[in-house]
């Protein structure tokens, strides 16, 4: 199926004090809390740079290897390869229960929005909408955030309605978006058939036309490829990152070994009703996600969406560069997603496994060469190895 993606604006949510809401609470209530959340700066397609924060010395190396955005060069004649430029979407994933009893991550992909939806809504076209969620503490909440995605992030919101990716439609995204996963963390609470200790991290990835827009709240990583170099779309939500760690002590929470509260090893999710208690308290762990937005170019390959099982063990320039070669050899996105499932194991990860990889290139439709064709292959032989070869041969003629 096919889709594009392009706009330029980009921005981390800074995190703030949110108080969560208990059973019962209500549209007006969200409203209130996206109101506290940074105002959407006016995008008009230009590039807004990452600040990154200073992470210590003792954090993962899997981000040491990666360019952010504001490093990454802007294309010569970025008007003209905007315009020129229409990304075709595919997609494939894997997953794998790894050496855990029970599998407790999901995830979803669906490369056109719009035939999925019919006229029920109006969107940019190409569309397309991937997520993965990394569950705790039971498989529930994780389950229940993939087998209601679509109402949850689509039918019950005020989904902006356009044909054009415009300021007001990326307004209206993010917002719809972060009021999303708030309503979706709500809904967790609710819920009789999901334990309070059950929870889950969640990333998105949206592309309208020709804008790529990534929302995470947990340690799921997004990593696109752009002429080989791996830029993360996401920053982890580990309570021993600053930031993170910062937000966590203002709120009365403590860091225990890397864990918030001594308990979970990431300081945003959904669900986990039984730290986010009592009702309508300020909470150490909070369910707001934070977005980064990009245009893509023809520089940009692919996109990998994957759970911490993945990047606990293997960097993202390792995983772009494993994809990459993975592509020019078979063109095929299931295999690469499998075949990232394959070394993270290899390196011996101890969680589930998910992957999705989201190509912006059409097939590649050479022909490829039959097993005899790749059997018989040529070889040049240096001057002395033909003498002898020749040699050879005469003698066995003469016999």
């Amino acid at each position: 199926m096919v889709a594009e993606a392009e706009v330029v604006c980009q921005q981390n949510v800074p995190a703030r004090d949110v108080p969560f809401l208990g059973k019962g609470g209500n549209i007006e209530e969200i409203d209130q809390i996206v109101a506290m959340s940074s105002p959407v700066s006016s995008p008009e397609f230009r590039q807004v740079r990452l600040a990154a924060e200073s992470v210590s010395a003792d954090l993962s190396t899997a981000q040491l290897d990666v360019k952010s955005l504001d490093e990454v060069p802007a294309p010569s004649d970025i008007e003209s390869t905007i315009l020129q430029f229409v990304p075709s979407i595919r997609s494939g994933s894997f997953a794998d229960i790894g050496p855990r009893r029970y599998m407790e991550d999901e995830h979803i992909r669906i490369d056109d929005l719009s035939s999925h939806f019919g006229s029920l809504f109006k969107f940019p076209k190409p569309s397309a909408f991937y997520g993965v969620f990394d569950g705790h503490g039971g498989p529930e909440a994780a389950a229940y955030i993939r087998r209601n995605a679509l109402r949850l992030f689509f039918e019950d919101v005020d989904f902006p309605q356009s044909c054009e990716v415009d300021d007001d439609f990326l307004e209206g995204v993010e917002n719809s978006f972060r009021k999303s996963f708030l309503r979706a963390d709500l809904a967790l609470a609710d819920d009789c058939t999901v334990n309070s200790s059950s929870g889950t991290t969640a990333l998105t990835a949206l592309i309208f036309g020709r804008l790529l827009m990534v929302a995470n709240a947990g340690d799921c990583r997004a990593v696109l490829c752009r002429k080989g170099e791996a830029i993360d779309m996401s920053e982890d939500h580990r309570p021993i990152y600053p930031s993170e760690r910062r937000r966590v002590e203002e709120l009365g929470g403590f860091i225990d070994d890397g864990y918030l509260n001594g308990v979970l090893s990431v300081s945003r999710a959904l669900g986990d009703w039984d730290m986010k208690l009592p009702k309508g308290s300020s909470s150490p762990l909070i369910a707001e996600p934070e977005f980064r937005q990009v245009v893509l170019t023809e520089d940009d390959e692919f996109l990998i969406i994957g759970c911490d099982g993945i990047w606990d063990v293997m960097s993202s320039q390792h995983a772009v560069s494993l994809v990459r070669k993975g592509l020019r050899r078979h063109d095929d996105p299931d295999q690469c997603a499998r075949d990232l499932v394959m070394e993270a194991l290899r390196r011996n990860t101890f969680d589930n496994l998910t992957v999705v990889v989201v190509c912006f290139s059409e097939p590649d439709h050479r022909e490829q060469p039959s097993p005899r064709q790749r059997r018989l292959r040529c070889c040049s032989l240096s001057a002395e190895a033909l003498c002898s070869l020749r040699s050879f041969l005469d003698g066995s003629a003469n016999r």
